[in-house]
């Protein structure tokens, strides 16, 4: 089988599922909190669908509200812009990917693992008074690539996940020896193309680096994230491992044990809630 190059899957890009309209105007917006919040939720409120279930999660143990949000704008009020775009964001995505009847990849255990490395990077971002959302939407969109590959070729995708079982690696490592390029590279091409900005960029791009002095703030909560989701198995997928940790990261962040427990109780505690909204 021959290689991909990646110019070729990103000339693809524009063939694959597309988001909505308003979701692209939030990610032009991400870092602009003073963005006309009445325009953009009137224009969430006309996707039924995707309200609704933005809407459910807000009123879920996700963010624990003392009373019910009924609106968009109320969401907004009371969550403020940025959670609302991220829950926005992560909805639609999700939506977007669906399994067709020929992928390789198990899309459920693919978004279980996504959304828990999302609840878990976003509790340690708040256990270490970093954004909170933008942790978040990385976590849930680091392996955003996987998803890009599956859809651009099913059967390249196939001989990744078979020399994954013949050589007993991580899913990575597969992919670069059998593709020669991996999905970092391609989820950064995509969230590029979606003009996200170049702090969750990088994130996504490098959340398997291991070496050196890079592994800052993000790229080290998400790192960290995607390797405690995988150790509480919350994908159930058998075939899964536990990937690297960046021992530099580790250092950097200097997480306690006792929040390090209090990450593992709070991401387990959100987890089915999180799934049974967003994965439907």
């Amino acid at each position: 089988m021959m290689k991909l190059i990646l110019s070729d899957v990103i000339a693809k890009i524009q063939d694959l599922p597309s988001l909505p309209i308003v979701v692209l105007e939030l990610m032009r917006n991400l870092n602009d909190d003073a963005s006309d919040t009445n325009r953009l939720a009137a224009k969430i409120a006309q996707d039924q669908a995707l309200s609704a279930k933005v809407l459910r999660l807000a009123n879920s143990s996700f963010y624990g509200m003392q009373r019910k949000v009924g609106t968009i704008q109320q969401a907004i009020t009371i969550l403020g812009f940025t959670s609302v775009r991220a829950l926005v964001t992560a909805s639609a995505v999700i939506s977007r990917y669906q399994q067709s009847k020929d992928s390789p990849l198990d899309f459920p255990a693919f978004w279980r693992h996504s959304i828990g490395t999302a609840l878990c990077a976003k509790t340690l971002a708040k256990k270490l008074s970093l954004n909170q959302d933008h942790a978040f939407l990385t976590g849930l969109l680091h392996d955003i690539g996987r998803l890009v590959l599956v859809t651009y070729s099913a059967s390249h995708y196939q001989a990744v996940i078979a020399y994954r079982t013949e050589h007993d690696c991580y899913l990575f490592e597969a992919e670069r020896a059998v593709l020669d390029l991996d999905h970092t590279m391609v989820g950064r091409a995509i969230m590029e193309h979606w003009k996200f900005p170049p702090l969750i960029l990088d994130a996504v791009e490098h959340h398997h680096f291991l070496a050196g002095e890079n592994i800052m703030g993000l790229i080290a909560i998400v790192n960290l994230a995607d390797c405690i989701a995988h150790g509480l198995d919350l994908s159930a997928d058998a075939a899964d491992l536990v990937p690297p940790l960046s021992a530099s990261g580790w250092r950097k962040l200097n997480i306690s044990e006792t929040d390090l427990m209090d990450v593992f109780r709070e991401t387990e505690r959100q987890f089915e809630e999180a799934c049974s909204i967003l994965i439907e």
